[in-house]
């Protein structure tokens, strides 16, 4: 779970100060098609995920640079299309998918071993590079056409981060599920940006944030017997509501 929220949190910090949030729901949706081919072809789900994840992470990518197409839009396009290629596979798919309401929903309880070594070998790629090129990542998130002036490698740091950002998805999806995984990669950091504005103190809060309520969230799906990743969820708006009040009574 630790690894889920510094993971989650350092890659939904640089998703926030994009401003790219609607992407994480575009490769989570697109995930869904991949999830479905896998199972039609008897190939492991999780690695067909992966590979339509990059996929379309990197088409919406080139869709916008090279054809001049709005980003929104690319990302709708390809939100849809892996929703309806991952429903009619899913549909051909002689018997029933047992595993498919986990993908949807989450359950920690799938989680094996081999997956936690797969994540705690992502985070620590993903804290390595961030540790080699954190100012040159923070300068192409705030501002890459300046970042393009001064001749940094604009096109490496946005495509490792989208890869980044899509191998997120699909380690953390069997965990919060197609449906929740979107808020993991927002609420910590839209409660951290109530309080902070830089990208490095924003992150290092989002990880506190994310932290304290997936454990809260496991908590109390552990004593209601409720699916935690519904309550993580839950945890986190309750989090950010209660952060919004308050930064409106300091204003008053």
């Amino acid at each position: 779970m630790i690894l889920l929220s510094v993971a989650s949190a350092v890659i939904g910090t640089y998703i926030v100060t994009r401003r790219l949030v609607s992407i994480s729901g575009g490769i989570t949706h697109a995930c869904f098609g991949g999830l479905g081919l896998g199972y039609f072809l008897g190939w492991n789900p999780i690695i067909m995920a992966a590979v339509f994840a990059v996929a379309s992470s990197l088409g919406v990518q080139w869709m916008s640079k090279r054809h001049r197409v709005r980003e929104d839009s690319a990302i709708a396009v390809i939100w849809a299309l892996g929703m309806a290629v991952g429903t009619l596979f899913i549909f051909l798919t002689p018997g029933y998918v047992p595993e498919l309401n986990a993908f949807l929903f989450g359950n920690v309880l799938t989680i094996t071993k081999a997956d936690l070594w797969a994540f705690g070998s992502y985070t620590v790629i993903l804290l390595l590079f961030f540790a080699f090129f954190f100012r040159k990542i923070v300068i192409c998130a705030f501002d890459p056409d300046f970042a393009t002036v001064r001749h940094l490698p604009v096109g490496f740091i946005t495509t490792v981060m989208t890869v980044l950002v899509a191998v997120c998805i699909v380690l953390t999806i069997r965990l919060v599920g197609v449906m929740l995984l979107m808020s993991m990669l927002a609420l910590p950091q839209m409660v951290a940006e109530t309080f902070c504005h830089r990208f490095k103190t924003m992150m290092w809060l989002s990880i506190a944030v994310s932290t304290a309520c997936c454990v809260c969230g496991l908590l109390l799906g552990a004593v209601i017997d409720v699916p935690c990743s519904a309550l993580i969820v839950l945890t986190m708006t309750g989090v950010y509501v209660v952060t919004r009040l308050y930064a409106f009574m300091k204003q008053k």
